[in-house]
């Protein structure tokens, strides 16, 4: 399981490089330009998962944390460099916990308040998880925008570098 968690949290890291110095890229306009999706912009898609990626990384740290507010100014290329630097953060945490490490339970508020305890490969299963999801929307959005030669993020690519 380590060696797995470990794998994910390089490609976590490995896909969302991708996408964003694909995006960044691109012009302001279509950084925020309203397109159907859960998140009715690149970079308001962007901002969401450096937000639920902070508060993850907060708990699994003890901190607690609430992000009401864009501290990036609309800036994709602050709020990339952010996930980036967030994501390794993340990478680095996972390589110094050894397997034992990651089956102890962490117990948690989430946004509602509710109380959880669960071990803390599943909650980094579920980062991950949810930052590709959100690289799915990404990538169709991008062809919304009638991009083409958008990076190919999946995780089978990956692990054949």
């Amino acid at each position: 399981m380590k060696e797995l968690i470990d794998q994910y949290a390089h490609y976590n890291l490995w896909a969302h490089k991708r996408l964003l110095d694909f995006i960044n890229t691109l012009n302001m306009r279509q950084h925020h330009q309203q397109i159907a999706s859960s998140f009715n912009s690149l970079y308001k898609t962007v901002l969401h998962v450096w937000a639920a990626e902070t508060i993850w990384f907060k708990r699994f740290d003890r901190e607690s944390i609430r992000i009401d507010t864009d501290p990036f100014n609309a800036s994709m290329k602050e709020l990339s460099d952010s996930l980036i630097q967030l994501d390794q953060k993340v990478l680095d945490w996972v390589l110094n916990k050894d397997e034992s490490a990651l089956v102890e339970n962490l117990t948690y508020r989430n946004l509602k308040g509710e109380e959880f305890s669960q071990p803390y490969y599943l909650l980094l299963m579920h980062l991950f998880n949810h930052g590709t999801y959100h690289n799915g929307q990404i990538v169709t959005m991008l062809r919304q925008l009638k991009m083409e030669k958008i990076p190919d993020t999946d995780f089978i690519v990956w692990t054949r570098l």
